[in-house]
């Protein structure tokens, strides 16, 4: 029986120096590698660093990702796996300040908000616009998104390196 597999990106945005090899033995234990970030200066918070890893991987593989950097209290990154078959992909994200999110994507990265969460949503408002928008942005990540965003843009054009696992 054959495992299916995906592929996804890891994005560290920030990290100190102190915990960069810890991240690479995190990452390392998920795939079964060893792994050997390039890392670069964060522009967009001096004294810190980033990377980039794309990666293949059996499905589910970003989640394991995501479970073994989100316990860092200085540490910004998040992770995409693409959808593969039977299994929608997914996104996550994390920061100091906010801990983590994940959402659900479709082929094309656009989150997928769940029916229940959109009837959640207007029911927790009670007729309230500003409280449904409230609810829709949780539900989006935009608090994520607005945090990462400037460690986003520092990071064009960085290298990326990529990861397959073994096994």
């Amino acid at each position: 029986m054959s495992v299916a597999m995906t592929r996804g990106v890891l994005f560290i945005h920030s990290a100190p120096t102190a915990l960069c090899p810890h991240v690479e033995w995190a990452i390392g234990s998920v795939v079964d590698k060893r792994t050997d970030l390039e890392w670069t200066p964060q522009p967009a918070a001096p004294g810190m660093f980033r990377s980039e890893l794309s990666w293949t991987g059996a499905q589910g593989t970003g989640a394991q990702l995501a479970s073994a950097l989100r316990g860092w209290a200085h540490l910004r990154f998040e992770v995409t796996e693409e959808p593969s078959q039977g299994v929608d992909g997914g996104r996550w994200s994390h920061t100091p300040e906010l801990g983590i999110f994940h959402a659900v994507t479709d082929v094309h990265g656009n989150i997928m908000v769940s029916e229940d969460r959109i009837r959640y949503a207007y029911e927790a408002g009670a007729g309230d616009p500003s409280a449904v928008y409230h609810e829709l942005s949780l539900a989006l990540g935009e608090a994520w998104d607005e945090e990462l965003e400037p460690f986003r843009h520092a990071a064009e054009g960085a290298p990326v390196r990529w990861l397959h696992q073994v096994g």
